[in-house]
């Protein structure tokens, strides 16, 4: 982000916050040498994990397993002209322990579309960054609702 771009950069922790908040996210990997995005719900573990519940023989599983993935998660006020959003960065891997797979069954994110064998995918956040348009201010303070009625 750019120190005059119009929106307030988060921290870490109210990074995570946020995503605390939201059920769904967009995952962001490679599938065939090309960049994919594919929305899915999530639970953050507690340690700041993204932590992803999908079918164990599926396409997704697959390409992200040991590969260094990006996670978004979003809220938008399109009439208020307000929002934020959250990148985590970081490599992910399916679940192997058996102890923390039984661990995340109860505690983890439940599929919305489940299948019978099913497995959890941690993604590491090794960098997250966060940003934040409120109420349609800028930092130069021009009122954007204000702007765009003129």
């Amino acid at each position: 982000m750019y120190p005059n771009d119009g929106f307030r950069e988060l921290g870490r922790t109210e990074c995570l916050r946020l995503m605390a908040g939201v059920p769904v996210g967009r995952i962001v990997y490679t599938r065939w040498a090309m960049p994919a995005v594919l929305p899915v719900n999530f639970a953050l573990d507690g340690d700041g994990a993204v932590l992803l519940r999908t079918a164990a023989d599926s396409a997704l599983v697959r390409a992200i397993d040991g590969a260094v993935v990006a996670f978004e998660t979003d809220d938008v006020d399109a009439a208020r002209r307000a929002g934020w959003s959250v990148v985590v960065t970081g490599r992910a891997a399916v679940v192997t322990d058996p102890a923390e797979r039984e661990r995340l069954s109860r505690t983890g994110p439940v599929s919305w579309a489940p299948a019978r064998q099913e497995v959890f995918v941690r993604i590491e956040p090794e960098l997250v960054t966060g940003r934040e348009l409120v109420g349609g201010r800028t930092l130069y303070g021009v009122d954007l609702a204000a702007a765009l009625e003129g």
